[in-house]
């Protein structure tokens, strides 16, 4: 996009009621649709057939490409691509939601969570430092910090199916193909290779060992 085509682009969407913070920073493709009462903080992409929707608010730093952000909805310092975001939801900072990811209303995700090909409820939450890829994902649920979907063989690609109002630990595992269940937990710590049923408990924890004076040694033995 050359320099004028862009000042036109957002002077356009200004006199048209869209608050741009700054427009020397941003880029707006002329194929990009915008409501009313949209604001655009510094330094932002808004990219192909993407649509802002009324009352959106799109922080700094953030790249949004051929996709939809919905009424109300706050993007803070994230990437959207080619994907859905629903109504009064917030994004980031630092998240990465691509390859047509459909992510519901009212929904919570934090920082340095990334999603591809994820259907998200709802209601749900994923807080912080999370990948979710190829998964279908209920609503109300809550994931806790440091979980992965391990949707990849080396060959094949397969999907993780949550139910409604599950609980995810921290650093829990899941290990596609697997389905848990509506009102199922699962453990922090917990790598899940089976389906777990509706409200049931998923542990899948090795037994803890302590070693004896085993950690003075190790630090004797390698100490300078």
């Amino acid at each position: 996009m050359n320099t004028v085509n862009k000042d036109l682009i957002n002077s356009k969407w200004i006199e048209k009621g869209v608050k741009i913070l700054d427009p020397m920073t941003t880029y707006i493709d002329e194929s990009v649709v915008i409501e009313e009462n949209v604001v655009i903080y510094p330094n932002c992409f808004i990219e192909g057939n993407s649509i802002l929707k009324n009352g959106c608010m799109i922080g700094a730093n953030s790249k949004i490409l051929n996709s939809t952000i919905g009424e109300n909805t706050k993007i803070e310092s994230s990437w959207i691509i080619n994907s859905e975001v629903g109504h009064d939801t917030t994004i980031g900072p630092m998240s990465h939601i691509r390859e047509h990811c459909k992510i519901g209303n009212n929904v919570r995700i934090g920082n340095f969570v990334e999603m591809k090909k994820v259907n998200f409820g709802d209601g749900s939450k994923c807080a912080h430092l999370t990948y979710l890829g190829d998964a279908d994902v209920g609503e109300k649920c809550n994931f806790g910090c440091g979980c992965v979907t391990a949707n990849y063989d080396g060959k094949n690609k397969f999907r993780t199916v949550i139910g409604n109002n599950t609980f995810i630990g921290c650093n829990v595992n899941l290990i596609a193909p697997v389905t848990i269940g509506d009102y199922a937990v699962l453990a922090a710590g917990s790598t899940i290779t089976q389906d777990v049923p509706s409200e049931d408990m998923g542990i899948a924890r090795a037994k803890q060992v302590n070693k004896e004076g085993y950690g003075i040694r190790y630090i004797l033995k390698n100490k300078d």
